[in-house]
């Protein structure tokens, strides 16, 4: 831009190219570190932002400083011999209205300032009432239903209620294409694992959408699909791929775990009054009926039988099991190997399991000699978070900000006055969303006081660098002014905007300042 100016003055293009380096040779030098001092900064921030920043840090500041090379070497080079001489054009209206108001700004410093004053500190209280999130909320053409029965139901069940939910997901104008998994093993796990028979209350349903163009947004139709399976009964009902940025994730701790689930009851039914979310599940296991067994030591003791003898009998006879030496089912191109255990319904008949054999020191002996059998109930799996036992409640966002709904949820009489000894825990993107605000607030410190470091350098003062520092500060408002207007959140992929905002601002400071000056 210096150049072109220089050549409407009527120089040769070498001579326009050579004094228009030179006039501003510094002040490109100083941009091109504060650029830097601006960018650099967020390579080092902790946390998960702290990886998505880490790339853009560094890989801006190597481009800042190879900028620096072609706008000193390469591009004088390339307009002293390939530009040529023009004559200078009238100036642009856009110019003209730009050059009025700074004039009417020049001759009424008061009220500019005044005004500049009013803007800033206003910005703040428009912050306010900006949403907050990790991540934006994503378009793809790709949504995920997840239904989850009662433990104990049968894989008939399942097949049942997901043959349901398809044709109501179906009914739905902007599907496509669903495709059912029901089982651990249908979902590509392991068949014989133990955890594959419960699964078998599971079943996914994976919902290819149509084209963007032809559809409203993703979170529209999750919502109507959302209102759509609510009449299935008696299934958990989750709606969305899971990523973490389509919900809100509320975890409470304790060592006590009755106290926990009482306190979890609490919560899960305060939550569910929340207006706008979608489901709130909880990772809270359901009671299950299970089949207890109390070894006799004693009495195993002295017919050296094991515990572990007694637990790989019931394993074989209930989940089931197979060896490369039983006999296989042939054929044409494979072979299947069989899998030996009791019906299904020998799982109830404690009779029956009672009269299985079990190998010992002298022999086999029958299971109900050495242990007591019952049927009691109790939870599907025990989750802990940080050696404490918790609960973990999934509250589906159905397209509001996260900030929003983890603010009303923190507001909510049960959370606020948690019993003692019961804890709430922020992990998923909450946690990230914390982490991210206060690591880019010491990051934006940081590189503010390398600008100001590198500015006294360039201009030998210290008062003269708090003109450019003002600017810098000035513009964050801005920003917070477009957020507002576009309705946007205040996210990961702003902050990143923002971080380029104030580097701009700085670069387009240091040359008016330096070029006044000079």
């Amino acid at each position: 831009e210096n150049i072109m100016r220089h050549l409407e003055m009527g120089k040769t293009p070498y001579q326009a190219a050579m004094e228009a380096a030179d006039e501003i040779g510094m002040a490109v030098i100083a941009t091109t570190f504060t650029l830097v001092a601006v960018f650099l900064p967020t390579a080092f921030m902790d946390g998960v932002a702290g990886r998505f920043f880490v790339q853009f840090g560094w890989t801006a500041a190597v481009a800042v400083l190879f900028s620096l090379l072609v706008a000193r070497l390469l591009t004088p080079m390339m307009c002293a011999y390939f530009l040529r001489p023009r004559v200078k054009h009238a100036t642009p209206g856009w110019i003209e209205i730009y050059l009025t108001w700074a004039q009417w700004c020049l001759h009424h410093r008061k009220t500019t300032l005044l005004a500049t004053a009013v803007f800033f500190f206003g910005s703040f209280f428009l912050a306010a009432t900006l949403p907050t999130a990790f991540q934006p909320k994503d378009n793809q053409s790709q949504t995920q239903v997840s239904l989850t029965l009662p433990p104990g139901s049968k894989f008939e069940q399942t097949y049942t209620l997901a043959e349901q939910a398809r044709a109501v997901v179906m009914q739905n104008p902007h599907v496509t294409l669903v495709y059912t998994a029901i089982g651990g093993g249908a979902a590509g796990g392991n068949a014989f694992e133990p955890t594959g028979a419960a699964e078998s209350r599971k079943a996914t349903l994976s919902i290819q959408l149509t084209e963007r163009g032809e559809r409203p947004r993703k979170q529209v139709i999750e919502d109507a699909l959302r209102e759509a399976l609510r009449t299935l009964p008696g299934v958990r009902v989750k709606v969305g791929l899971g990523s973490s940025a389509d919900k809100y994730q509320l975890v409470l701790t304790s060592e006590n775990g009755q106290l926990l689930n009482e306190q979890a009851l609490k919560v899960g039914q305060e939550l569910r009054t929340l207006p706008g979310i979608g489901n709130v599940v909880s990772n809270s296991s359901i009671l299950r009926p299970e089949v207890v067994v109390r070894p006799d030591f004693a009495r195993a003791a002295d017919l050296g039988v094991t515990t572990a003898a007694i637990a790989e009998t019931l394993r074989v006879a209930t989940n089931g099991d197979y060896d490369q030496s039983l006999a296989k089912l042939n054929l044409p191109e494979r072979q299947l190997p069989i899998v030996v255990k009791l019906r299904d319904d020998a799982r109830e008949n404690l009779d029956l399991l009672g009269r299985l054999m079990v190998p010992g020191a002298r022999g086999p002996v029958l299971l109900a000699n050495v242990a007591t059998l019952s049927v009691e109930s109790g939870p599907a799996q025990i989750d802990r978070y940080d050696r404490q036992r918790n609960i973990t409640f999934d509250i589906e966002l159905a397209g509001q900000p996260m900030g929003d709904v983890q603010a009303a949820a923190q507001a909510l009489p049960s959370i606020r006055n948690l019993p003692s000894g019961v804890t709430m825990a922020p992990i998923g993107d909450a946690e990230a969303m914390q982490e991210l605000f206060a690591s880019f607030g010491l990051a934006m410190f940081t590189g503010v006081l390398c600008i100001y470091i590198v500015l006294v350098l360039l201009f030998r003062d210290f008062m003269q660098p708090a003109t450019i520092l003002w600017a810098l500060i000035l513009s964050i408002p801005g920003a917070f002014l477009a957020l507002f207007l576009t309705r946007s959140a205040i996210s990961m992929p702003s902050m990143i905007g923002i971080i380029m905002l104030m580097g701009i601002a700085t670069k387009n400071s240091i040359l008016l300042v330096e070029y006044a000056i000079v």
